[in-house]
């Protein structure tokens, strides 16, 4: 797998295809990466003695590595392979 903690990616297919984001982990054995603002999903909290109202929390899921795709920073477009450093 291409991809590190930290590289900038774009989304290439699914429902927030386009939309840009930093990686924040990386799973290799399942081929999935967490990236930041991507992929939200709600979870719902049960009431507690704490909390009794409950909860609804937004929370990133990971997404398959085939459906992001590394950003260009000079062109700010996908790139097949790694940025240079120059």
């Amino acid at each position: 797998m291409k991809l590190r903690k930290g590289d900038d990616v774009i989304v290439i297919a699914g429902n927030d295809k386009g939309r840009t984001g930093q990686v924040v982990e990386v799973d290799r054995d399942r081929h999935r990466v967490l990236v930041s603002g991507i992929n939200m999903r709600t979870k719902h909290r049960k009431p507690t003695q704490q909390t009794p109202q409950g909860d609804r929390i937004q929370e990133e899921v990971p997404i398959h590595a085939s459906n992001v795709m590394l950003v260009d920073p000079k062109t700010g477009k996908g790139a097949r392979k790694r940025p240079s450093k120059d």
